[in-house]
């Protein structure tokens, strides 16, 4: 089967393919495609003219390795796959599988005739224990579910039909999240099936089994209101509050706790709060947003699309995913949704809204924000308007544009 080729996390790794003294790490919540894209690099080292003898697969959640639990059992499946002179590229899915497989992997990246790629369990590949027994020895790669520009291009590369009209594509792509495998399936009420799926195994294996959650309706009702409130200011007092007059007492450490091993999982992030006029971090409130808006649409029933955290959801889940750091920034009272950093340390302000075209207000509304920064660098307003405006040097751009295009700053 051939594998639509996400260039964006490609073009990244491209420079480590062949190096043998670092582990590439590939990160990403469950079923955002990081075997696929494994698979891609190895197309791609076969293009190139390795030998398919010196490309090895192991993927510990299979049937013929799923018996491998011991850094000892591992070692031996590894040697065995080596048959031929020059670096043999190795693949491991599902690394945490095995117990003690840090030793291994450090074993066989010592030699300089391994080239190896893993992925695996993300709780525990971000655990502090991993960094100190890899460190210094491995480059990590966050994958993110499909962006619009990825949805659209997958949906060409399988001969799916595309809307002709932008908006309703950018609507089924909202509705429909962006999971790669839920772009081959043909039907809505499929795609939420599987987004539900993918909730329940991120919960199983990644969460219940590795904290030991024993009151699931708790914690199934954290995730839930955190879930359907992504986008929004959220501390620590007013969920523990919001959650006991809703009849589920809580302490803030069980939140705090639950929340941690959400973005654990990867079913969110966190997007830190940033004071503009004093240049630090703010604590208390902070902002949450989903690895994919099918994880709120799969446990809502209503199709109705609130746009504003929405379209700030694509957008910072975009941004991440082409290395922008993103933070959102607060001038005395006034917020600008998003700061974002770019890989070269350069910064620009962006505006997220459904339309500026409603009414004066609105558009002032939206400009305010960027208009109370004082330096420099570029600022935006983001909209799905078709018609753009310029106004005190603040760019006006259409959100899908942008995620086709990207920044240039």
């Amino acid at each position: 089967m051939p594998w639509y080729p996400r260039e964006n996390y490609l073009r990244k790794i491209r420079e480590f393919y062949h190096a043998t003294d670092l582990i590439k790490v590939i990160t990403g919540v469950r079923r955002c495609g990081k075997s696929c894209l494994m698979q891609t690099i190895a197309e791609e080292l076969k293009q190139s003219g390795i030998a398919a003898e010196n490309i090895c697969f192991l993927d510990l959640d299979n049937l013929d390795y799923s018996k491998i639990t011991t850094a000892d059992e591992l070692e031996q499946v590894i040697k065995s796959l080596r048959t031929a002179s020059g670096i043999t590229y190795l693949f491991i899915d599902e690394i945490q599988n095995v117990s003690g497989f840090e030793r291994v992997i450090n074993a066989f990246c010592n030699t300089g005739e391994w080239s190896i790629f893993i992925t695996g369990s993300n709780s525990y590949l971000l655990s502090g224990e991993l960094m100190t027994k890899l460190t210094g020895r491995y480059l990590q790669f966050e994958l993110f579910t499909l962006s619009f520009d990825e949805y659209e291009g997958m949906k060409k590369f399988y001969g799916k039909s595309i809307a002709p009209d932008r908006l309703e594509e950018m609507t089924n792509y909202i509705l429909e999240g962006g999971f790669p495998r839920a772009v081959q399936l043909d039907t809505l009420s499929a795609k939420r099936r599987y987004a539900q799926s993918v909730v329940a195994e991120v919960f199983e294996k990644d969460i219940r089994r590795r904290l030991k959650i024993r009151n699931k309706s708790t914690f199934k009702t954290v995730q839930k209101y955190i879930v359907n409130n992504f986008g929004a200011a959220t501390s620590l007092k007013s969920l523990q509050k919001a959650l006991a007059g809703s009849g589920t007492p809580i302490s803030e450490a069980t939140i705090a706790r639950y929340i941690k091993a959400l973005l654990d999982a990867k079913i969110l992030y966190e997007c830190p709060r940033f004071d503009m006029k004093s240049k630090k971090s703010l604590s208390g409130e902070k902002k949450y947003y989903l690895a994919d808006l099918s994880f709120y649409f799969a446990q809502n029933t209503d199709n109705r699309i609130n746009y504003g955290p929405v379209l700030e959801n694509l957008t910072y889940v975009y941004a991440r995913a082409h290395d922008y750091e993103v933070s959102v920034g607060r001038i005395g009272r006034i917020e600008c949704d998003f700061i974002l950093r770019a890989p070269d340390l350069n910064y620009a302000y962006v505006q997220v809204a459904y339309t500026i075209a409603l009414s004066k207000e609105t558009e002032d509304r939206e400009y305010r924000a960027l208009e109370g920064i004082k330096d420099n660098y570029p600022k935006y307003v983001m909209t799905l308007d078709p018609l753009l405006q310029r106004r005190n040097g603040i760019l006006h751009l259409n959100l899908a544009d942008f995620m086709q295009k990207g920044l240039n700053f």
